[in-house]
């Protein structure tokens, strides 16, 4: 990469926005002084920018324990040992993997760091060491080397909300009436800030279990002091008369990862993943939110929180992840993040509603992020509303003090992200888990896919294969078909008894054959999709956008990520209020079979009687 002028300003994903000044997740916002989660502080020492896939790999002599064969190599994620010998005095924290375990993570850095956090979930320790004893660390043999990184909440942006997206969506058709209830729904884990539980959205309480609080940071409120948490749970299982999310009924796992600035360790969430695996069958946890990426790109098969997640996914809970608010209306921006870059999970970008239900006038929000991860698969996978979406929020939070002019009433703000989007897709999961018990987390995810509607005004793969459809989605009859069904054939056995991604299968695999993933989408149980297969078969995953070759040339990389917005951006959205839900917006509804309310419905819902629409029959 060319050198720059000190002055020149930075405008992507892995500096932000600024001068010489540095602004990002990774190093914080500090002018020369660094202050950041990975170095600590200090040092006036230049930083360069590190393309995403430049792996290095400490090579290892052979030993006398395993017979003579070279065990297998180290990973350090890109820069790191750079950035070390750069910044000797400097604390790194790390998370470090081992193929041996997590005792094995841990006795690398005995005598050389010291232990924060054991992460048995996926083999690992959380350290810190000082830079100048990375290089000695890494001699160590079967170990990956990953920063622990900081992590952002996806979204937090403001207009107005009119409250019509549980109705586009379908969720409204799902909630059922006093006469014919909905079924009863397990428990979804909402990984944020915390949860205020003591509101009437959660029953005042009755449906929130006692909240984890796992953050390592401070300052960091009891409840919920950032106020994202809360939002995120309303929309995923608010119940308030007014408004209901997607999934009023369900039981809530508040897990607190977050400070009161909106900003976690990976380790941290990853601790979280532990805790749901540890208790999903005591708790009857089903589905898992993250409204919230990692500032690190990595391979999603290096990637610590990718891992950990995945070990949810393949034990039978469904994750789903924010595609992330760093998109650009001009173009692809890249999911590089995780857990939203992980092909097993289900990424959700955001849908700008527009006025009416129709799709006549829905279109990707500008800001959602979108187009091929590091390791060439498309995200997201499927589109939800998340633009001007009204939740609840602590009058006390942080983002209530921080965006007044947001609070639409007392207790609810309107904001706008991916953060929100989630969660909609988040309590249909729990939905559609409910009527069909008997569809393996793969199964929920085709389902979502197959019955999603498309959005002509979205640019191809920007809302994955469409906008989410939940009535269609859970009134499906048939067998859904398994939207990982490319990927799953590379899981193996672990130590544990569990099961886990074979990189090293995958990337001969893909390496041999650039259709390897064809198949998958050539199945005829596709057929029934509003959406073309065959055109989504062909972009869900790009060579083009995988392997050493499109990532080790820096004029490539400087190129294509240089004008990506960051994830503030989303925060500079248009503040023109949607207008309310109205007759027309009503007969609108109702004029489409698959959102249309019944009469019993209608008669339930204070907003529907509000207005006068044809009823459905």
């Amino acid at each position: 990469m060319n050198p720059r002028n000190r002055n020149e300003r930075r405008a992507n994903a892995l500096w932000g926005r600024g001068d010489h000044t540095r602004a990002n997740g990774m190093w914080g916002r500090s002018g020369n002084a660094r202050a950041n989660a990975l170095w600590g502080r200090g040092g006036r020492a230049a930083v360069l920018a590190v393309v995403a896939a430049i792996t290095i790999v400490i090579p290892l002599g052979a030993s006398a324990d395993n017979g003579g064969k070279s065990k297998a190599p180290t990973f350090v994620a890109p820069g790191l040992l750079d950035q070390a010998e750069k910044n000797p005095g400097q604390k790194l924290h790390l998370i470090i993997q081992s193929s041996a375990g997590t005792g094995s993570a841990a006795a690398s850095v005995r005598g050389l760091g010291s232990v924060r956090k054991q992460l048995d979930l996926i083999g690992a320790a959380a350290v810190d060491v000082p830079a100048a004893r990375l290089k000695e660390i890494a001699k160590n043999p079967g170990l990956t080397i990953t920063a622990d990184a900081p992590i952002k909440l996806s979204g937090t942006v403001a207009p107005y909300s009119n409250e019509m997206w549980p109705y586009e969506s379908g969720v409204a058709k799902l909630w059922g009436t006093p006469a014919s209830p909905g079924p009863a729904t397990g428990t979804i884990a909402i990984v944020d800030s915390g949860i205020d539980a003591t509101r009437a959205d959660f029953d005042g309480g009755g449906r929130v279990l006692p909240q984890v609080t796992l953050t390592s940071r401070t300052p960091n409120s009891p409840g919920d002091g950032r106020g994202h948490g809360t939002f995120v749970a309303s929309i995923a299982a608010g119940s308030t008369p007014g408004h209901a999310g997607a999934a009023p009924n369900a039981r809530i796992l508040p897990i607190d990862v977050m400070d009161d600035t909106g900003t976690a360790l990976t380790s941290d969430v990853i601790a979280a993943c532990s805790y749901i695996l540890q208790n999903r069958t005591a708790l009857n946890i089903r589905v898992a939110n993250f409204s919230l990426h990692s500032s690190a790109q990595n391979h999603f098969y290096n990637d610590p929180l990718d891992q950990a997640v995945e070990k949810l996914w393949f034990n039978g809970v469904f994750v789903v992840a924010a595609a992330g608010n760093y998109g650009s209306a001009t173009g692809p921006s890249g999911v590089l993040y995780a857990p939203g870059n992980d092909p097993f999970v289900m990424t959700v970008g955001a849908v700008d509603i527009g006025n009416r239900p129709s799709l006549n006038d829905d279109k990707t929000a500008p800001w959602s992020a979108w187009g091929y991860t590091e390791d060439g698969f498309s995200k997201p996978e499927l589109g939800a509303p998340g633009r001007y979406m009204v939740g609840a929020v602590p009058a006390s939070a942080t983002l209530t003090s921080e965006r007044p002019d947001h609070v639409v009433s007392p207790g609810y703000m309107e904001l706008s992200g991916t953060s929100f989007a989630a969660p909609v897709v988040a309590g249909t999961a729990l939905q559609l888990i409910a009527r069909h018990p008997s569809w393996t987390v793969d199964q929920i995810k085709g389902a979502l896919m197959l019955t999603a509607k498309t959005v002509g005004n979205a640019p191809r793969g920007s809302v994955g294969v469409g906008e989410l459809n939940a009535a269609r989605a859970a009134e499906y009859g048939g067998t859904p078909p398994n939207a990982n069904r490319a990927v799953d054939k590379f899981l193996v056995p672990d130590a544990a008894g569990s099961l886990s991604f074979d990189s090293a299968s995958w990337n001969t695999a893909v390496k041999a054959n650039a259709s390897w993933m064809a198949a998958s989408w050539g199945d005829a149980s596709w057929g029934e999709a509003s959406w073309s297969t065959a055109s989504w078969g062909a972009a869900s995953w790009s060579a083009a956008s995988w392997g050493d070759a499109s990532w080790g040339d820096a004029s490539w990389a400087d190129a294509s990520w240089a004008d990506m917005s960051s994830e503030d951006a989303a925060e500079s959205d248009a503040s023109a209020p949607a207008p309310a839900m109205d007759a027309a917006a009503l007969a609108d509804l109702q004029a489409d079979p698959d959102l249309a309310l019944t009469p019993d419905q209608v008669a339930a819902d204070p907003l529907a009687t509000a207005v006068t629409a044809p009823m459905a029959p």
